[in-house]
């Protein structure tokens, strides 16, 4: 009986020889019409095109100055008031990201271009530091990053989230961090000491534990068991850190979440989050391309297992609803979510960030009360 438990958790992915233009090491196929652009270059019809291939291009870095860095937040789903992002566009190349749309507003395509055309914002931290020089700033944590992840592969090179944490901690300013990257871990002196005044807490993201659904669906991100790893060495830093479970995806990865969040608990995670899968924009081209292509058995069944969680579409935009579907599909999640969080204790003590302590350099005092 146990090995047929253990064989019924498998995700096959497709054979890679089956489809000789599979880009191995990217997640997303084609590059999708850009909707601001009027003239573009697309594959509309393979039967009409003959020798159309997309190339198997390097990831490229464009350097930028960039003229503003933080951003207000609007959404009431994402639990967060402020958000800043020194990189545009991922090299992670998940499938299912929703902010594959946001590289539209750059010119590119939210395909084959936000994995491999990554915008650097070279100026960031000096945006940072102008940012928090404003005297109508009074130290509301910020995200980083919110939209793509601020430890992708570029961060070797240029370092800019270590840079933007730095002058955070010179200002005592609380921040937020969500990534799937085990490079966090050459920032954990940082993080040890803005931990200590209570000005930082991490989230890191594992979709799955299986490795072949992870490789297909996160081509170039770190291995959940390096991630569960990441989780220890901040814990054991004294860095208050949770698991983001997402999106939660019913036919691939829903079943998941136990096993994730118990893995999570034992190398030391204490807060919890999921979301549910939502295809807005051109990741619904994206996503389903990528799911016919890597899981031909089951393709039909997890989109219409998608269809029913939200109102017989893909994607929903409403507040409230958008992050975690409806129907008796996403409540069933959402009951495992709640019921497994209390077994393992999570979430047992509230987070807050300390913005008391926020401060000029060379302010004198306390600059409110």
């Amino acid at each position: 009986m146990k090995e047929k438990k253990q064989e019924s958790y498998r995700v096959m992915p497709r054979k890679m020889a089956e489809e000789d233009n599979y880009q191995k090491g990217r997640g997303a196929q084609v590059n999708t019409k850009n909707r601001f652009l009027k003239d573009q270059h697309v594959k509309e019809h393979v039967e009409g095109i003959d020798d159309w291939t997309e190339s198997q291009e390097p990831t490229r870095y464009i350097e930028q100055e960039a003229k503003t860095l933080v951003n207000k937040v609007n959404s009431p789903d994402v639990g967060m008031w402020y958000s800043m992002n020194p990189y545009m566009g991922c090299e992670h190349g998940c499938i299912y990201c929703y902010a594959r749309n946001s590289h539209e507003y750059w010119g590119y395509s939210a395909g084959l271009d936000f994995e491999r055309k990554i915008v650097v914002k070279t100026n960031a931290p000096q945006l940072l530091r102008r940012f928090l020089m404003d005297p109508r700033w009074q130290g509301v944590p910020i995200s980083l990053s919110g939209n793509t992840d601020c430890y992708q592969p570029a961060e070797q090179k240029y370092r800019l989230t270590r840079s933007l944490l730095e002058v955070c901690r010179e200002f005592n300013q609380p921040v937020g961090i969500i990534s799937k990257n085990g490079g966090m871990v050459r920032d954990i002196d940082i993080l040890k000491e803005m931990a200590k005044k209570k000005l930082v807490s991490v989230l890191v993201t594992i979709t799955s534990l299986n490795e072949d659904l992870r490789r297909v669906m996160e081509p170039r991100t770190t291995t959940s068991m390096q991630r569960l790893k990441l989780i220890q060495e901040l814990s054991q830093a004294g860095v208050r850190v949770g698991v983001m479970m997402g999106p939660m995806i019913p036919g691939l990865n829903e079943h998941e979440m136990q096993r994730i969040m118990k893995a999570a608990k034992e190398h030391g995670a204490t807060y919890t989050a999921y979301t549910f899968i939502r295809l807005n924009g051109s990741v619904k081209l994206l996503f389903h391309d990528w799911l016919h292509k890597n899981f031909p058995d089951r393709a039909d069944k997890v989109w219409h297992l998608i269809e029913q969680s939200h109102g017989g579409q893909v994607n929903d935009s409403r507040w409230g609803v958008r992050m975690r579907g409806e129907g008796d599909i996403a409540e069933i999640i959402a009951q495992q979510y709640r019921k497994y969080g209390k077994l393992y204790g999570m979430n047992a003590e509230e987070l807050d960030l300390d913005a008391t302590s926020f401060r000029r350099p060379g302010a004198q005092g306390r600059l409110f009360d």
